[in-house]
């Protein structure tokens, strides 16, 4: 019996430990699969850390900023477990960021259009200071002429850079001349030599007044105005719009008020051509003066926000212009 008693014995004893090896290996197979290793993360951008750990089954979060010269901005400065330290997946590792150095060099913003100026300062860490703007004969207007600190100093990151912006050439300074009684064609003839733009035409009805005259004018004559200001007239007709003896029609049409853009176009048809001779989009509340050619071939629409809501036609070749509105319920979509 004793042979037969050991052979149990023995038997016992191997299936007790094959039991606790199995058990063994199956708790390391588990917790392999539980378990990862850090990797090394300092010096690598943040979007491929995020991409590294993401795949390992970890976690990122961002612990802080700090500068650091020896490391580029946006990438990881530190990191908390350190590399080669075996964690549990879904668990947390926090990086700090590099902001990279804590100086830098001012780059040459001269010659720049300013918003340009901006974007180069935003990228460099660097905040736009106070502008000033100055007339010039050589610099361009909206040109940064000249800038403190200037080009090539190094400053904190976060400093500011003043800068000088050019306004163009000294505007020519003159008194404003007589328009009073004269035809709205000659007005705006004496304007445009003047260097003045056309500001605002408005119509009145005055008995004592020849018809189709400037019966006032804003600024008044011999008030000192610069190149390039704008002028009011007041003109003695009671129509929309002003046939001018140089075979143009100076056309007017208010925005309606609102609050949120318009977009009006002047399609012409005009000599066999079709196009389009204004298309923007238009501040509610203001109004449109166009010059378009005044013939018996030329006919023109305004479209505002795609649908059609004037038309004018100079078939008649009449001294007032055959005028159409569109009513709400007839107006066609813009082609």
């Amino acid at each position: 019996m004793r042979p037969i008693f050991k052979i149990g014995v023995f038997f016992g004893l191997f299936l007790v430990v094959a039991g606790a090896m199995g058990y063994l290996t199956l708790r390391l197979i588990v917790r392999s699969e539980d378990v990862v290793v850090v990797p090394d993360l300092v010096g690598k951008d943040v979007v491929y850390a995020l991409e590294i750990l993401t795949g390992l089954g970890l976690n990122i979060k961002v612990a802080g900023f700090e500068y650091r010269p020896d490391i580029p901005k946006n990438h990881v400065a530190d990191q908390d477990p350190s590399p080669g330290a075996e964690v549990k997946r879904d668990r947390d590792v926090r990086i700090r960021v590099s902001r990279g150095p804590q100086t830098v060099v001012v780059p040459n913003l001269v010659g720049m259009d300013v918003r340009q100026a901006n974007i180069i300062m935003e990228e460099n860490g660097l905040a736009r200071g106070a502008v000033s703007k100055t007339h010039s004969e050589q610099a361009v207007r909206g040109e940064v002429i000249s800038q403190t600190p200037g080009p090539g100093g190094v400053v904190k990151r976060g400093d500011t850079v003043d800068l000088l912006v050019g306004l163009g050439r000294w505007p020519v300074r003159f008194e404003m001349p007589y328009l009073d009684g004269l035809a709205p064609e000659d007005a705006i003839l004496i304007l445009e030599r003047s260097q003045l733009n056309l500001g605002q035409i408005r119509y009145v009805e005055r008995t004592d007044r020849p018809k189709g005259v400037v019966v006032e004018q804003d600024p008044s004559s011999g008030y000192p105005v610069a190149s390039g200001s704008l002028v009011n007239l007041t003109v003695n007709r009671s129509e929309k719009g002003i046939v001018l003896d140089k075979g143009l029609y100076l056309f007017h049409h208010p925005v309606v008020d609102g609050f949120l853009k318009k977009h009006v176009r002047l399609r012409v048809n005009a000599f066999g051509l079709l196009y389009d001779l204004y298309d923007v989009f238009q501040p509610p509340g203001e109004d449109i003066w166009l010059l378009v050619p005044y013939d018996p071939d030329v006919t023109f629409f305004l479209y505002q926000d795609g649908e059609a809501v004037l038309s004018h036609s100079f078939a008649s070749m009449s001294k007032v212009p055959a005028f159409s509105e569109f009513e709400p319920q007839k107006r066609a979509h813009s082609p």
